[in-house]
């Protein structure tokens, strides 16, 4: 009998003691910040942006203020990026940009941010069955827009500068198109001072955009509603003036 409790005993310590075991050991414990950084580089440059991810936070963490802590963070906020983790990537860099105001490649944060924002809301769906981008939520797109900007303004020889331009000029564009789409669809409820004065937020705003005489209709058709025809003609008399081939839609 006692023979049965003492391998009783001896088995339940055995058990406890396998419970306090790692599950599995981190390989890359002994590894150096240069080796964490070259395979982490390496599973980069390969696309397996998960396993990336996860080196340079190992490499953040335990060499944090390291000759490669710079760059590993900048390259995870990449990493994040293509691995469709925008809110990551962008979290990654603004803490990049807080705590290296100077580093010679700033220019390229600021693009990157522009570009996680540019792509932050998309989804599987959305590549597949594309979508308007005027009808997406406009938060991310503004977001976008501000980054480029700013990158524009503090680098305006950076590499970047030229796409940079070109990407706020295409999300002013979608900016001031989804403006249309919220002024038509308070016309088409009947909220007919909301429309105008959704449709003059776009002239103000956002001249020289494809959207402005969408806007200048739903101004022109919208006073008419509210009994305001000497302002009405007024529009009128400038949607002819600047879109002659479309007056007659009027």
């Amino acid at each position: 009998m006692l023979r049965k409790i003492l391998c009783l005993l001896v088995l339940i310590s055995l058990t406890a003691g396998c419970g306090l075991l790692p599950d599995k050991i981190d390989k890359t414990r002994d590894w150096s910040a240069q080796k964490l950084y070259t395979e982490a580089r390496d599973s980069l440059q390969s696309k397996n942006y998960e396993q990336a991810i996860d080196l340079y936070e190992k490499l953040e963490a335990r060499y944090p203020f390291g000759r490669y802590a710079q760059q590993a963070l900048l390259e995870s906020a990449y990493a994040y990026y293509k691995y469709d983790e925008p809110d990551s990537a962008i979290a990654t860099l603004d803490r990049f940009i807080k705590t290296y105001p100077r580093h010679p490649h700033l220019d390229y944060a600021y693009y990157l941010k522009g570009l996680a924002n540019f792509n932050r809301g998309r989804n599987i769906i959305d590549r597949i069955l594309p979508q308007d981008e005027s009808e997406r939520d406009p938060g991310a797109a503004r977001d976008s827009f501000f980054d480029f900007q700013e990158l524009v303004r503090r680098f305006p020889d950076s590499r970047y500068a030229e796409d940079a331009t070109l990407r706020m000029r295409h999300l002013r564009n979608n900016l001031a198109q989804h403006e249309v789409n919220v002024a038509d669809y308070y016309m088409r409820r009947g909220a007919y001072v909301a429309a105008v004065n959704r449709a003059e937020r776009v002239i103000r705003n956002f001249q020289n955009t494809p959207a402005i005489p969408g806007a200048l209709e739903i101004m022109v058709r919208g006073y008419r509603k509210l009994g305001l025809d000497e302002l009405a003609a007024d529009t009128l008399r400038i949607y002819r003036l600047n879109y002659p081939e479309r007056a007659a839609e009027l």
